[in-house]
């Protein structure tokens, strides 16, 4: 009895602190011996995995359940949040713009990185989209394909929509049953997130970023004005109401755990449960947390933005206004193709700097500068665009 008393007590604990206190656990454990450090990997690889494993089909089950058993006049929220979603990343690619004019960046492009394939011009970020769009459901939910994944729960759900009440309320069934399922798997998160803190600080170390502080400053600062300036005042201007209650629940509850995962992918089951604590329309949070994860990328249009002008920057290119505002939409469209995993977003950089005429040689050095800095940039960029599938959400949802 006790013992199962304790088990209980620790599930029903504060998830945030238990992970706090993963953190510290990791650090201290990096700190004193970093071998062990590095054992402690797999168990944040597990973490991560499991939430990847459960995630492509939560989001088939839950879009297909939530549009067959929708309530009418639920489906007029989602194009608020569609806006909401590509207004945030157009913002972010333009203050991008703003931040490296205040603070140029110069790089030192002697890195090379080979074995990668970025997209090599506009039309054919366009032209993948556009077949993942009608990828094979079994393809899609193995390879991970959200927009696919996305396509073929919409199609069910559409389709299911005249069917009989038994086969609604066996699909609503199902999700509830992935949903407690996925309630476990993210219980597991302080562990998880041990193990990655572990893993990382030992195996890189905080001493590997020195050289590139400037740069991370600025990238970081960007993302950290976004998440607490224009977020915010762009959530205000919807709602007319104090933005900063869900801002930050949604930084401490989905933004930390974003932050370890380095995956949008991944972070969608954390992001669901998220929105259903905060008591949101269901049929709404069930289709727009999975397609902010695909287009929602404040942040990868600030890392593509900046980067791709510390490259011009570096080589003496001079960027004039409209180019760099065509830069934004680039980015911002660009982002929007990222992949939802980590650093999907640095393989889109050659994209932007084929707009100043940057050979590729440089531009995928660029790149590789990126993956030096990727353990705080792309774990910042991750809980930027995470978090903010939940509070544009949350705007939208508390507002109608």
């Amino acid at each position: 009895m006790t013992e199962k008393s304790l088990i209980a007590r620790v599930l029903g604990a504060n998830l945030v602190l238990q992970i706090s206190v993963g953190i510290a656990a990791g650090v201290a454990v990096a700190l004193i011996s970093p071998e062990t450090g590095r054992s402690m990997m797999v168990l944040g690889n597990l973490f991560v995995q499991a939430l990847k494993a459960v995630a492509p089909v939560l989001v088939l089950v839950l879009v297909a359940s939530a549009l067959c058993n929708q309530v009418k006049g639920s489906q007029s929220q989602m194009r608020p949040i569609v806006v909401l979603y590509l207004l945030g990343t157009l913002s972010a690619a333009f203050l991008a713009v703003l931040m490296s004019n205040i603070f140029p960046t110069t790089l030192t492009l002697t890195i090379a990185e080979e074995g990668l394939n970025p997209p090599q011009g506009i039309g054919q970020v366009l032209n993948n989209l556009v077949f993942k769009l009608v990828d094979n459901p079994v393809n899609a939910i193995l390879t991970g394909n959200f927009i696919g994944i996305l396509v073929w729960g919409v199609a069910l759900g559409l389709a299911l929509r005249h069917s009989a009440d038994a086969t609604k309320e066996t699909f609503a069934d199902l999700a509830s049953a992935i949903t407690s399922i996925v309630r476990i798997v993210i219980r597991l998160a302080p562990i998880g997130i041990f193990g990655l803190v572990a893993g990382n600080l030992a195996e890189g170390g905080i001493g590997v970023l020195g050289g590139y502080a400037r740069i991370l400053s600025v990238l970081l600062g960007s993302m950290l004005i976004m998440a607490l300036l224009i977020n915010p005042l762009i959530v205000w201007i919807k709602t007319r109401r104090n933005p900063y209650r869900i801002v930050i629940t949604a930084l401490r509850e989905s933004g930390i755990t974003a932050f370890f995962t380095r995956s949008s992918a991944a972070n969608i089951p954390v992001n669901l449960a998220l929105c259903e604590r905060l008591g949101l329309d269901r049929n709404t949070y069930a289709v727009s947390i999975p397609l902010g994860a695909t287009i929602n990328m404040g942040g990868a249009a600030i890392t593509i933005t900046i980067l791709t002008l510390a490259a011009t920057h570096t080589l003496g290119i001079n960027v004039d206004l409209p180019t760099a505002l065509l830069l934004s939409v680039v980015a911002a469209l660009s982002a929007c193709g990222a992949s939802g995993v980590a650093g999907g977003s640095l393989l889109l950089i050659p994209l932007s700097c084929s707009l100043f005429g940057i050979p590729n040689d440089i531009a995928m050095q660029v790149v590789a500068v990126g993956f030096v800095i990727s353990i705080l940039q792309d774990s910042a960029e991750t809980a930027l665009n995470s978090s903010t599938d939940v509070v544009f959400t949350a705007a939208v949802a508390s507002h109608e």
